[in-house]
């Protein structure tokens, strides 16, 4: 049984041993009886084997943890060159919670404006503390750093597409990972699977972990003349409205050589060229004369799954659905839901010397996860729906955030990863005034409909 862990990879144009290639309707036998809760079995012999599968901030995080916990872990990514469609915004907690480099950003916004409907602009950062700041990075730049850390931990990365995963027949069967790589195949037997292949997970599909709502992401990278790019220093802009969004926001966020235009939608997919559109023409004065480099669109979960975890494969990231409503933020909560994982995984199994079960998955990962980000995500839900749904909710929401309050209790909780704790009688008068906003706004809604005509009129023109 030890020789046959001792060349996990291999290619399948080898003769494999039976423990870890599967015949029709048959999967491997190798692994020691699994036994729920603390008479988990020791593993004699070797390390608990986990499979991580995307090597985002999600897999690479969670490959990280459990590499330096002790656990043999194998790091799958298809495309490590590959740049996801990202705004590439993280919260300051990141930097120092995930040891990220300064040097990998690219820039440091203090400034923020949200623009309405009606072009109405608020300043939505003027209760930054000098130290404070909004990082902006390229995701290729992140993903490649988290990868080599997971690395050094530890983690083997297998530069390979997965393309199946058998699923054991009982407790005492492993999963059995295929993938290609350079057009060869081959197979890995592992006792944990962990899914951090992104918003069209194959291994939520491979366990049938239930489907969800997706939005779609657009993005331009602009390279803009110096004047143009100076103005986006340390700016980021957000637009809202009907034209670039009908449930989401247009951006401009600024790189280290360019500025990121996008937007997204979840209920008019199909439309996402024409807000794109929207967008640029909104932002048209400041972007004249710049160049597009790359057009990039990927898709974005809109709530978690159904089902998060199955027997002994657990999912994180986009994969399992952590993306904020209202902001549509997702890396810190990828790469903090997968090092959750992993080192839920790690105590569980002592470090990589005993079996782990689902009900081991669910305690030390999942149900840590809910009591911790449950609360956030159901309220930017809320949030998501009441500011989102109309022209004149929107212009409501950026009223709104002309209130330094808001400001304050919206960048602490964005920036910290908590809940702000405000002040009673603020939160009242906060809440008056959103009532008064929305009401104010709704009135106001049918001459936000002729104003809107006008502009299609104008645009036609």
């Amino acid at each position: 049984m030890a020789a046959a862990y001792a060349h996990p990879l291999r290619s399948l144009s080898t003769p494999l041993p039976p423990t870890l290639v599967s015949p029709a309707k048959r999967l491997p036998q190798t692994l020691p009886l699994i036994i729920a809760g603390k008479s988990n079995p020791r593993i004699s012999g070797r390390k608990l084997r986990v499979a991580v599968i995307g090597g985002g901030p999600a897999g690479s995080s969670a490959a990280e943890a459990l590499a330096r916990g002790g656990v043999e872990t194998f790091l799958f990514e298809r495309n490590p060159d590959a740049a996801k469609p990202c705004g590439g915004a993280i919260p300051l907690c990141m930097l120092e919670e995930f040891s990220i480099p300064p040097e990998l950003i690219d820039r440091r916004v203090t400034r923020m404006k949200i623009i309405s409907p009606s072009n109405l602009t608020v300043d939505f950062g003027k209760t930054l503390k000098p130290h404070e700041f909004i990082s902006m990075l390229r995701r290729e730049v992140l993903d490649s750093f988290l990868r080599s850390r997971a690395e050094s931990a530890g983690a083997t990365l297998v530069r390979s597409l997965v393309t199946g995963l058998d699923l054991p027949s009982s407790n005492s069967s492993s999963y059995v990972v295929h993938y290609t790589s350079d057009g060869s195949r081959g197979s890995l037997a592992v006792d944990v699977v962990v899914g951090a292949d992104g918003a069209n997970s194959r291994v939520a599909k491979f366990i049938n972990a239930g489907d969800y709502a997706c939005a779609i992401a657009f993005q331009e990278r602009i390279k803009l003349p110096d004047d143009k790019m100076e103005y986006y220093e340390n700016l980021a802009e957000m637009y809202v409205g009907n034209d670039v969004s009908p449930d989401f926001y247009g951006w401009v966020f600024p790189k280290c050589d360019h500025v990121a235009v996008g937007t997204g939608t979840v209920c008019s997919k199909q439309n996402i060229k024409l807000f794109q559109k929207g967008i640029r023409d909104r932002v048209s004065p400041k972007i004249r004369g710049g160049k597009v480099i790359k057009v990039e669109a990927h898709p974005i979960p809109e709530h978690p799954r159904p089902i998060r975890i199955r027997e002994r494969v657990a999912l994180v990231g986009d994969a399992a659905g952590y993306v904020t409503k209202c902001s549509g933020e997702g890396i810190y909560f990828a790469a903090k839901s997968g090092r959750m994982c992993g080192e839920g995984i790690v105590r569980a199994s002592e470090g990589g010397e005993r079996m782990v079960d689902e009900e081991d998955l669910k305690r030390e990962y999942l149900r840590e996860w809910d009591s911790k980000y449950f609360t956030t995500f159901k309220f930017l839900d809320i949030l998501q729906k009441v500011f989102y749904g109309s022209n004149a909710a929107r212009e409501a929401l950026v009223e709104l955030c002309g209130d330094e309050y808001v400001q304050r209790m919206t960048f602490e909780s964005y920036l910290y990863k908590k809940l702000a704790d405000g002040n009673r009688w603020e939160d009242a008068k906060m809440l008056i005034n959103s009532i008064g906003s929305l009401i104010r706004c709704k009135v106001m809604e049918k001459d936000m409909e002729v104003f809107n005509d006008n502009r299609r009129v104008q645009m036609l023109v």
